[in-house]
């Protein structure tokens, strides 16, 4: 069914209702309209990363491992499992009578917000800080969920329109000041990708103000941004109670029902809350009209009728045993091995069942299955952890010691005891055993979204780089045994590694790994694959080279602004290969390269390119990220890679916020990370820079 069909369907349907009928199909838990035939359907459901809050389903890692993957065909791919089961569950479901919150077909999922200050609680829920990453992963992700056949598998939704990223605690009464520059440069590019290609069939609007309008109540957003300028045709959902706060936080009306007029006058089809109660009280005042009413009430049965729900379809036969099926539970397990980054190796890994006959496994997170699922996930059958995955992998012949070592956060793991009551413990594990792997960092109760985590805060947010005391005082008293140590971290934002990399062996960020994540993490170590992925994010030295988190100018932020030198670059990552990028060239527009693999180990890379416009003040400080591409190359082989650029990496964007092409030189880089000197410090390679200049091809 084309989108015009099921418009016209739409609308004749709404044409039967009532107005009091109309209006209650605007909140997101409509009521059935028995009359016509309409079952009640709850348009909140949740997949960032697989099916979420409605029972089983397959937990995939969280969205910023996924955005490290550099994997633009496993997106696709995830999101197609993601829809599958969603379909076999709602089918299940509705056979029950069963359609509460999370149940239904409409997943408020990916999040595309740019990951812009390592500070902010949510952005493991993100791709990372590059808009071009972020819209070609969300793109791939949105046609995975929703599908290419004549209904739409399951509908996706981009969120939070738009500029929202922290602080946590601040958002319900913050305006966000963004420069119009900033905004087409950062802000808005992943949006405008999913729309106009992903064809994204919903758009989620933010709880800030953008520029002193309400995101959820904004023409300049929705009516000007989205429908006109772009050509969004779907349906636009506040976030939850978001509409509540233009009255109650951010001052901008009055009363209830002014709110619920200024966001439906704007665009804003489905409340999620109640404050579309007060709608028919705004048109009996004039300040609706039932035209708008309408109008919404058609985008959102257009959303309907293309799921295919008021008629069979091929999706109806999709059974419940697709869920956490053999195939999508290995699809988790080689999702989690791309995901993780090589952050430091001095030769230890991977380590060798045969030269092993005791492992020590200790820290907070080894035996933790919080540190493998991050927030919004679903419930596994199993879940491996990584103390669950190493035991497993080491079988019968290596002894495994395992210590908590410490609390996640607390100074004690018993009540009544001392301080620091496991680190001697530790410190024995230590000492029995040929190789420490020492498992700290974060879970979604120190780092997540306001109201959902314990920080100091309560709000979900960072206030420091650092893992927490008891963490500290743990890795300095396993570093004193003067054992080997692979520091593996489980957190979902930038940690300050300097300890670990001075004092450790080999550092590995994991994110948070999904279910599988303790046997994704054992093969790892052991060399069974190499697949690793790259930094999706800059890991900073210190907060105090970073703007005011209020502050959203992205003067000094992440990979393309910044001024000093990165602990750990955007885009780096190591392999147990020895690759580099051979030779490029740039050719029909796109980049033909060469991977070379000199090492032992058979592994898999991604080459990446970065642009730089030499000639233009409206440049970036910074070369930026402009393709990608995920290859396999074998122990001592070669392999040709081809990375189509789009004319788009070669325009600017002036004060105004006009992006163009200006013309004149430019600089490609194709290599295994960005063209700075830390990159090249810790790789040891420099990428191929290859020149072009725009005017001679006039």
């Amino acid at each position: 069914m084309n989108r015009e069909e099921a418009r016209e369907r739409a609308r004749e349907l709404v044409g039967k209702m009532t107005l009091e009928e109309k209006a209650s199909q605007l909140r997101y838990d409509a009521p059935a309209i028995e009359r016509l035939g309409i079952p009640a359907y709850n348009w909140w459901n949740e997949a960032l990363h697989g099916v979420a809050r409605a029972g089983q389903a397959t937990v995939f890692p969280q969205a910023i491992g996924l955005g490290a993957t550099f994997d633009e065909e496993l997106l696709h791919e995830i999101g197609g499992v993601i829809a599958e089961e969603g379909r076999a569950k709602f089918n299940a479901y509705s056979k029950q009578g069963d359609r509460d919150i999370y149940k239904g077909l409409t997943f408020w999922a990916p999040n595309i917000n740019i990951f812009r200050d390592p500070r902010w609680g949510r952005g493991h829920e993100t791709y990372g800080e590059d808009p071009y990453l972020t819209g070609r992963m969300g793109v791939n992700f949105v046609k995975g969920i929703q599908g290419d056949g004549p209904y739409m598998k399951a509908a996706a939704c981009a969120k939070h329109f738009a500029v929202h990223s922290g602080p946590e605690e601040l958002r319900h009464e913050f305006d966000a000041s963004v420069s119009a520059k900033d905004m087409e440069e950062t802000y808005f590019p992943a949006f405008e990708a999913l729309v106009k290609e992903g064809k994204v069939e919903a758009v989620m609007g933010a709880y800030n103000r953008t520029n002193g309008e309400p995101c959820c109540g904004s023409k300049t957003l929705i009516e000007d941004t989205l429908r006109k300028k772009w050509g969004f045709e779907g349906h636009f959902v506040s976030d939850c109670g978001a509409i509540q706060d233009f009255h109650m936080s951010h001052g901008i009306t009055a009363s209830p029902k002014e709110s619920a007029a200024m966001a439906l006058n704007a665009g804003c089809d489905v409340n999620c809350g109640n404050t579309y109660l007060h709608i028919l009280s705004a048109l009996q005042d004039g300040l609706v009209t039932e035209e708008a009413i309408t109008d919404a009430a058609v985008r959102l049965f257009t959303t309907r009728y293309l799921l295919g729900l008021f008629e069979e379809t091929e999706y109806d036969r999709i059974a419940y045993d697709k869920v956490e099926c053999r195939e999508h539970l290995h699809l988790a397990l080689k999702a989690a091995e791309k995901s993780f980054v090589l952050l430091k190796n001095d030769g230890i890994l991977p380590l060798r069942k045969d030269k092993l006959k005791t492992i020590g496994v200790i820290g907070p997170n080894a035996d933790s299955r919080q540190a493998l699922i991050g927030n919004y996930h679903g419930t596994a059958t199993e879940y491996v952890t990584i103390l669950d995955g190493i035991r497993e992998y080491a079988g019968e012949d290596i002894r495994v010691y395992y210590s908590v070592g410490a609390g996640l956060f607390q100074d004690k793991t018993e009540q009544i005891a001392l301080p620091h009551d496991r680190l001697s413990e530790a410190k024995i594990v230590a000492q029995h055993s040929d190789v420490v792997i020492l498992c700290v960092g974060l879970d979604e109760t120190l780092e997540g979204e306001e109201g959902d985590s314990n920080n100091s805060y309560a709000s979900g947010d960072k206030v420091s780089l650092k893992l927490p005391d008891s963490q500290l005082a743990l890795m300095e008293a396993v570093a004193e045994t003067g054992k080997p140590v692979i520091l593996c971290l489980c957190a979902g934002s930038d940690i300050d590694l300097s300890f670990a990399g001075e004092h450790f062996n080999a550092v590995l960020q994991l994110w948070y790994p999904g279910a599988q994540g303790g046997r994704a993490a054992a093969k790892t170590l052991f060399g069974e694959v190499s697949a690793f992925g790259k930094l999706p994010v800059t890991f900073y030295e210190t907060l105090e080279e970073l703007p005011e988190f209020t502050d959203y100018s992205m003067k000094g932020r992440t990979y393309r602004y910044m001024e000093k030198k990165a602990q750990y670059p955007f885009g780096f990552g190591l392999n147990y290969g020895k690759t580099a990028v051979k030779e490029a060239v740039l050719k029909d527009g796109q980049i033909e390269a060469t991977v070379e693999n000199k090492g032992e180990f058979d592994t898999e890379e991604v080459v990446q390119v970065y642009i730089r416009c030499e000639d233009s003040q409206f440049a970036p400080p910074n070369p930026q990220l402009c393709g990608f591409k995920r290859v396999f190359v074998k122990a001592k082989e070669s392999v040709s890679v081809e990375i189509p650029i789009s004319p788009r990496a070669y325009t600017v964007v002036d004060e105004e916020g006009n992006r163009f092409t200006p013309g004149g030189a430019y600089t490609l880089y194709v290599g295994l990370g960005q063209p700075d000197g830390r990159t090249e410090e810790l790789i040891g390679s420099k990428p191929v820079a290859l020149q072009k200049n725009m005017d001679k091809e006039v």
